[in-house]
């Protein structure tokens, strides 16, 4: 489940974001997300996954493996 899972939030990040590709390991603010793409991101993943991100996680969302992370301890 979690090649599945990487692959979708890549696929997430990748159409918000409107960037080529994702690095699981690169910083987001490296790609050029900022904090209103981030947001866009956490929302479609919360849609999609059928989750709810608290507010005061957001500050750890800095990459692919954060968002990951995440959403397995979620979905847990």
């Amino acid at each position: 489940m979690s090649e599945d899972l990487r692959e979708n939030l890549r696929a997430i990040v990748v159409e918000v974001a409107e960037i080529d590709e994702v690095a699981d390991d690169e910083p987001f603010k490296d790609m050029g997300v900022d904090s209103m793409m981030a947001i866009e991101i956490i929302a479609e993943v919360e849609r999609a996954y059928r989750i709810k991100v608290p507010e005061e996680e957001l500050q750890n969302i800095v990459d692919l493996n954060s968002v990951v992370k995440l959403v397995e301890s979620k979905l847990a």
